[in-house]
């Protein structure tokens, strides 16, 4: 993979100055993301129109926000918060851990000890929702008790990670739309972001049962085959964690209540490390994640319907054309749940 310079935003001073008036404050993290301070997420009313705006467009912009709070938050203040955002409303589709608090179904309870929460969720490079058409606008992650040692998020702009790719790359991938290996569900492989107008790049590393080419210059699609569909899952692993040292993507470790929102159109995400290591080695982590209703399908391009039947056989011939929970395995040995 080729370098370049991050194309992450600044700040926009007229937005910053919205917040401000509120009594908030907006600094941006290095390289990508925001911290707001001064906002108070346990309360009842929702901020005007225009703060959540420009909180909104920054999170487009960054990625992601991160809420700091002095004090502990109520999981129905997390919950209310998180519908300031996209759909406006909670879409929750995960199953719910038995330590889940008065059992809500709009928590979705992580842990590095199964007695607090369900291990092991997300290792690879993913957005949340691909298995469904109009995928969640946002997600939340509120820590409930971070590690002692650490255990954090990976979170990588993918708008930025377009801008890194070589310009064959730009072209091939833009006609490459993905298929989930859950629902047979398709979405494009690039996107352009609803806010920021910036081209996306969008694929799930642990949920992808197939993917399609249009054909170039012509009529027809194909699927790619094993040897492709390993490159593109390399590639995809690859730029996204070149972010790391390229300026456009992070390893966030959290603090105590911390509350982050991520755009979820605009940042891919994975578990660090450090997150899935036991809590006897770690320290005990616990987080609460929230969804939101998507606004609008992130829908194929090409005339592609929005669902194909997975599990039956293939309409495109011979290539990969796999079902079931998890997808594609695209390097040996490697955790896929998600």
């Amino acid at each position: 993979m080729t370098t370049s310079p991050s194309t992450i935003l600044p700040l926009d001073p007229e937005r910053v100055a919205t917040i401000e008036r509120f009594g908030g404050t907006i600094t941006p993290l290095d390289p990508i993301g925001a911290e707001v301070r001064g906002i108070d997420l346990s309360s009842r009313d929702t901020p005007p129109a225009d703060v959540v705006e420009a909180l909104e467009h920054e999170m487009a912009n960054r990625g992601f926000l991160v809420f700091k709070n002095e004090m502990p938050l109520e999981a129905e203040d997390f919950l209310r918060a998180s519908c300031w955002w996209g759909g406006k409303e909670l879409h929750s589709t995960h199953g719910v851990h038995p330590a889940t608090p008065k059992g809500n179904q709009h928590i979705f309870r992580l842990s590095n000890d199964p007695r607090h929460g369900i291990p092991g969720v997300g290792p690879q490079w993913h957005n949340d929702g691909s298995f469904i058409p109009d995928t969640f606008s946002h997600s939340g992650y509120h820590i409930i008790r971070p590690a002692e040692k650490g255990g954090g998020t990976y979170f990588a702009h993918q708008g930025a990670a377009y801008d890194a790719l070589p310009e064959d790359r730009k072209a091939f991938w833009g006609r490459l739309s993905s298929v989930n290996s859950a629902s047979g569900v398709l979405h494009p492989v690039v996107h352009e972001h609803p806010i920021s107008q910036k081209k996306c790049i969008w694929l799930h590393l642990g949920m992808t049962g197939a993917v399609i080419e249009k054909l170039p210059n012509q009529d027809g699609f194909r699927l790619l085959n094993a040897e492709e569909m390993t490159q593109l899952c390399h590639e995809y692993n690859d730029i996204l964690n070149a972010g790391l040292e390229n300026g456009y993507a992070i390893e966030f470790e959290y603090q105590e209540n911390d509350c982050v929102f991520i755009d979820n159109l605009a940042v891919a995400h994975r578990a660090a490390p450090g997150a899935h290591l036991p809590a006897d080695e770690q320290g005990l982590r616990i987080m609460h994640r929230s969804t939101v209703r998507g606004v609008q399908a992130l829908a194929p391009g090409f005339d592609l319907p929005a669902h194909l039947n997975i599990d039956q056989a293939s309409p495109f011939g011979e290539g990969v054309w796999k079902g079931g929970g998890i997808g594609f395995r695209w390097e040996d040995g490697i955790p896929m749940q998600n």
